[in-house]
């Protein structure tokens, strides 16, 4: 059996991007002003934007397009008609760059809906550093007296048993 053959992205949009050598495109889709083009490295946007995948800390499909939150960033919805392999390659791409997602609730939240923050570790692709992040819940104020030393503590554990 025949794999079907990729579509390349046209010219134009080959043109426009600045891939790092070694990087391959892994999947695209049109949208306004270009396309949105994934591939192993990062997520590059119509406008030029590039967002590397350890960066992307949420990405979901619906009717209109492409939900993308980057991190430290404001949710940006990109628009798209055809979507292609796209949602398969991007969710993909995301998972295959984290190590560690866990949440741990901090002291005196309640059982049905604990109160903490999650802690992730990431790692870029083909790269070897890891990337710690600590990403507090809705409502949780990091500069709250002990959170931050509670969030340090648990990281310094979970690196530990991690081995990360």
């Amino acid at each position: 059996m025949r794999w079907p053959r990729r579509s390349r992205p046209s010219a134009e949009v080959r043109a426009r991007l600045h891939l790092q050598r070694g990087e391959r495109v892994l999947a695209h889709a049109p949208a306004e002003p270009g396309a949105l083009v994934a591939t192993t490295r990062a997520l590059h946007l119509p406008d030029g934007h590039v967002i590397p995948w350890e960066r992307v800390e949420r990405a979901r499909w619906n009717t209109e397009g492409l939900e993308l939150v980057e991190e430290g960033a404001e949710e940006t919805v990109i628009a798209l008609s055809s979507p292609g392999a796209l949602p398969e390659v991007v969710q993909e791409r995301v998972a295959s760059s984290i190590l560690v997602n866990t949440h741990v609730a901090l002291p005196g939240s309640g059982a049905d809906e604990p109160r903490g923050y999650r802690l992730v570790a990431r790692r870029p692709p083909g790269g070897s550093e890891v990337l710690w992040r600590v990403h507090y819940d809705a409502g949780v104020d990091p500069q709250e007296p002990g959170v931050r030393e509670h969030a340090a503590r648990a990281l310094a554990s979970l690196r530990e048993r991690m081995g990360i």
